[in-house]
């Protein structure tokens, strides 16, 4: 699994994930899914959930749009990383969502500057004007220009 970038040591991140991918996921360690993706976008695995609960794997999808920030929902997906058994691969269609999420609950876990959020933003290859993210950040950090 090629595409998975380790944020912290809870949480990594990622694209569309098949089944074979799930039972490796399984094997290396991993105890959760949590998927941003909606139902009705192209691609959307319509198993995954019971893939991934065959495999051993807690799974929740909370359908975050790519394109839009949405408050109630990017809030729902921190209280599940939150309380899923860790380590939790976070994914979405291509990994933005899912790098957005992720670093944004490191960020209120570790306390990150924004200093230290865009650095690691760099390192994982995440971009800050992703909508959820860019939306966290401006709330977080209202008197900076982002």
């Amino acid at each position: 699994m090629s595409d998975v970038k380790k944020v912290n040591d809870d949480l990594s991140i990622a694209g569309q994930i098949s089944a074979e991918e799930l039972r490796k996921l399984a094997i290396e360690g991993f105890k959760s899914v949590l998927n941003l993706r909606n139902p009705d976008e192209n691609g959307f695995f319509h198993d995954e959930k019971q893939q991934a609960e065959i495999v051993g794997l807690e799974y929740v999808n909370v359908p975050l749009n790519s394109k839009e920030p949405n408050q109630q929902l990017t809030a729902e997906a921190i209280l599940e990383i939150d309380h899923l058994p860790k380590p939790i691969l976070i994914h979405c269609a291509g990994g933005a969502r899912a790098g957005g999420i992720a670093l944004i609950a490191d960020a209120i876990q570790a306390g990150l500057t924004y200093e230290e959020i865009a650095q690691k933003a760099t390192e994982l290859g995440i971009n800050l004007e992703q909508p959820h993210l860019k939306q966290f950040l401006l709330e977080k950090f209202a008197a900076r220009q982002i």
